[in-house]
């Protein structure tokens, strides 16, 4: 009898392993395609890709957290081709993975840093009638994202942007965000993600920045 159980559960724990391996494949490669998406509807594509993912792997948060991260590169996408009447719908897309993603991980600096970007999209809807609601969320989101995690490279690459980005007369400045952006390198450069399907996303638009001509 003792022979059967030994041999049941050793089963069920190849089972698992396999069924761990395969996940990881599958991830694996769905990340990857997040540096070759270009347009909408590839963002769209791999969107719906992690959402399969995540009806299959309920207990795990990674899934949802890729499928909003697509959906936040759509909207960013949109936003640079001035299609600013569809990012609502996308933003609120993103909102309901980040919501099971946050069901699951609690108190994630790489959640509150979505979240932070999805309320920056629906801000830049309209920035004067939004700033106050939404534009105010997405810096408590930021402040959460560090406070949890004051080394992720992400959250320096995102108040990088935004420093960057913003007139000066609103307080913004492309010299210091120039400078962020170096900050944000330097923390790339000595950031370990936690393990294989960990968010590592944004060093190449540190670089990107930095490498622009001075003007």
């Amino acid at each position: 009898m003792k022979k059967y159980i030994l041999s049941f559960a050793l089963a069920c724990m190849s089972l698992l392993s396999f069924a761990q391996a395969n996940y990881e494949k599958i991830m694996t490669e769905k990340i990857a395609k997040i540096e070759t998406c270009k347009t909408p509807e590839d963002f769209q594509i791999l969107a719906n890709d992690f959402q399969r993912i995540s009806d299959k792997e309920i207990a795990k948060w990674l899934p949802n957290y890729y499928a909003a991260f697509s959906y936040i590169q759509k909207g960013r996408v949109l936003m640079r081709e001035g299609k600013m009447q569809d990012m609502d719908v996308v933003a609120d897309q993103a909102q309901k993975f980040i919501d099971a993603a946050e069901s699951i991980e609690k108190e994630n600096s790489e959640i509150h840093l979505l979240q932070k970007m999805v309320y920056s999209l629906k801000m830049m809807v309209n920035p004067q009638e939004r700033y106050m609601t939404f534009g105010m969320k997405a810096q408590e989101e930021l402040t959460k994202a560090e406070k949890f995690d004051p080394n992720n490279p992400r959250v320096t690459l995102i108040k990088a942007e935004d420093i960057y980005f913003t007139p000066e007369q609103y307080g913004g400045s492309k010299t210091k965000g120039m400078e962020m952006f170096k900050t944000a390198l330097e923390k790339f450069n000595s950031f370990k993600p936690k393990t294989n399907l960990s968010p590592n996303w944004g060093k190449g638009e540190a670089e990107y920045f930095i490498n622009q001509p001075t003007r």
